[in-house]
């Protein structure tokens, strides 16, 4: 649909001459430049011929949002307001134009929060990028022309805090998130003795197997709903500081993090977990609308200068885009026992997740009691 809505409003019937974004074509059909677009026909073929004859329907080139897809028809410019022959940016994902209408650029990591969680950085296109494994895709120009877009994410992350609030029901109707999140707040790290994974719907990155499972450890007969919510954040914040450290161990380097997304904007426990237990400062974008801020960015450089538009994303993105004043920096005390679960974590995250390992769990259970019981002292 972020090829058929610029064909749809620029009149484009036509298949053939739709342009094709390269963040569709590259992230979810394997389009790449460097093989001449998508996966040739022999192997598609190869896999089921009827894959063969779709690859003869497609381009070998595909677009940036930095390019033109047509320009507005007569007929939507009077239902939109605007005046026909108004330029139309190419598509892209929604996610990927969050990250524009966040701001991105090399060194920041947009994170994007809500029922999953898609994390993007972007790395100069004129530099050596190794392959780094475990990512959603590597793809020249997907997010911003000129770089390489590099996606990750989590296959939930609000949809584990909803799976407990919703289906496991642990209060009743009073079991809200607002009422959870109010008595998680009073907890500290590693008051509950818990530890989880937050695999509940497989892990996207950077283990890529959708076949995994949550867990939670540490439950005793004192363990209370609010001690299991934190520790569901906890885990998708554990989770979220893998993705950090894999973009770290290939040489992308991450100077911020900046979360958009509804989670980011309205809850603030969430955010003060994701600083202590990634050990960096979260910001937030300043839109709540991100995605369409991005689009709109887009859209402002499609206009061109003549237009009142912006020569390039990059100037775009500086003009329209900003963080909001509140930052949730880490609490060191809080950092300190957080650095211990965390490693426990990547210790059930490799047994459980990889082949690598034959190390025994026998420590993990004691080490969390003592955990707990510390800090309850």
């Amino acid at each position: 649909i972020a090829d058929w809505i610029p064909a749809f409003l620029t009149g484009t019937e036509n298949p053939s001459a739709i342009k094709r974004c390269i963040c569709a074509a590259g992230h979810k059909a394997m389009f790449n430049p460097a093989w001449n677009g998508y996966p040739d026909a022999d192997f598609l073929g190869s896999l089921d011929e009827g894959l063969a004859r779709v690859r003869a329907t497609l381009p070998d080139k595909a677009y940036t949002i930095a390019d033109t897809a047509g320009s507005l028809t007569p007929e939507w410019a009077a239902k939109l307001g605007l005046a026909a022959g108004t330029p139309v940016a190419v598509g892209a994902f929604d996610a990927h134009l969050g990250a524009v209408g966040s701001g991105i650029k090399p060194g920041v990591l947009v994170k994007i929060l809500g029922t999953s969680s898609c994390d993007m950085m972007v790395s100069p296109m004129d530099s050596d990028l190794p392959d780094i494994p475990g990512l959603c895709g590597i793809v020249p120009g997907s997010i911003l022309p000129g770089y390489y877009g590099l996606e990750a994410g989590q296959s939930a992350v609000g949809d584990i805090y909803n799976w407990f609030v919703n289906s496991i029901q642990p209060r009743g109707a009073a079991g809200t998130h607002e009422s959870l999140t109010r008595d998680a707040e009073a907890l500290v790290p590693g008051q509950s003795g818990l530890l989880g994974l937050d695999w509940h719907n497989g892990n996207r990155t950077v283990l890529v197997d959708q076949r995994l499972t949550g867990l939670l450890l540490g439950m005793t007969l004192q363990t209370t709903p609010a001690e299991i919510y934190r520790a569901l954040i906890e885990s998708t914040a554990f989770g979220a500081r893998v993705i950090v450290e894999r973009f770290g161990e290939y040489g992308v380097k991450v100077d911020r993090i900046v979360n958009c997304g509804g989670i980011s904007a309205k809850n603030t426990l969430v955010m003060q977990i994701y600083a202590d237990a990634i050990a960096r400062p979260m910001e937030i974008s300043r839109s709540s609308q991100t995605c369409a801020l991005g689009a709109a960015i887009a859209g402002s450089v499609a206009a061109g200068t003549s237009r009142g538009g912006h020569p390039d994303i990059l100037t775009a993105a500086k003009a329209m885009t900003a963080v909001q004043p509140t930052v949730f920096s880490p609490t060191p005390g809080n950092v300190k026992i957080y650095e211990r679960l965390y490693s426990m974590y990547r210790h059930l995250h490799d047994v459980f997740g990889t082949r690598d390992t034959s190390d025994n769990l026998y420590d993990v259970m004691k080490e969390l009691l003592d955990i707990r019981d510390a800090v309850s002292a």
